[in-house]
């Protein structure tokens, strides 16, 4: 047997924290001196230990965790257990890691008010452009660079297998989803023949008579001081916005630090 000093040191745990186990009934020592009150414990109980431990550590709460026990959780329940809290902190850490991306870019969007030059906005016509594109629904857009990049590899893969190849760039678009949120197309220019078979959208985007035109140097994730810039550029000059603007990715190397992209968003006259 083994003292609760030991029994600690072999479960990587605090003495403290098995007292604490011991009185909430979750891990009760194998034995208890009489006459000292000293804990003992034996090497089997750290399979009790290691359970009570994961599935703490698992965001369970130490009455749940009982529950689990007295329900003779197995090995592979646990391994299942852990692969579904690690895809929702996985998940969790992608969401703060895009909402904290939001806020630096919200940051330096004030940053940037008055100082941003508005000389590069272009009023261009776009010809239509055929792209294959695959789409997904956005909560907001803090969600979007969650959606549209596994849209994107997903887009790849599939005109892979098709045997079809990008002739142009990237093309994101967004709209208005019917039950809320965006709808996120993500697509790229194609030369093949219009199709819409369920696995493959490929569709000619209409010509735009008239669009205001802005390019984006850096990541997506730093876009919305260029995003305002062009609003207030659309405003001072006497036009209004009909749409999303496009974006047209028009370089994307490896360090997204040297990603350039052209923003696209139609006007009319105001």
């Amino acid at each position: 047997m083994f003292t609760i000093g030991d029994f600690a040191r072999l479960g990587r745990v605090s003495v403290r924290m098995l007292r604490h186990y011991d009185a909430t009934g979750l891990l009760r020592p194998a034995r208890v001196d009489p006459a000292t009150g000293y804990r003992f414990y034996t090497a089997a109980q750290l399979a009790r230990l290691n359970r009570v431990i994961a599935l703490k550590d698992l965001g369970f709460t130490l009455q749940q965790v009982g529950e689990i026990l007295d329900e003779k959780v197995t090995v592979g329940e646990l391994r299942a257990m852990l692969r579904l809290r690690q895809a929702e902190l996985e998940t969790a850490m992608a969401e703060s890691a895009a909402r904290l991306g939001q806020v630096e870019a919200r940051l330096r969007s004030i940053e940037s008010e008055g100082r941003m030059s508005t000389n590069d906005v272009v009023i261009k016509s776009l010809p239509s452009v055929r792209v294959a594109e695959l789409t997904g629904v956005a909560a907001d857009f803090h969600a979007v660079g969650s959606t549209i990049a596994p849209l994107y590899a997903e887009l790849f893969e599939r005109l892979e297998a098709a045997g079809i190849t990008p002739s142009g760039p990237g093309v994101a678009r967004y709209e208005v989803a019917p039950g809320g949120g965006l709808l996120v197309h993500a697509g790229v220019q194609v030369s093949a023949p219009v199709r819409d078979d369920g696995t493959l959208r490929v569709l000619d985007l209409p010509p735009v008579e008239s669009a205001a035109t802005i390019v984006h140097r850096g990541p997506m994730s730093a876009l919305l001081p260029t995003v305002q810039t062009l609003g207030r550029w659309i405003d001072a000059h006497g036009y209004r916005s009909t749409g999303y603007a496009r974006e047209v990715n028009l370089e994307c190397p490896p360090d997204q630090d040297d990603w350039v992209t052209e923003l696209q968003e139609p006007v009319v006259p105001a």
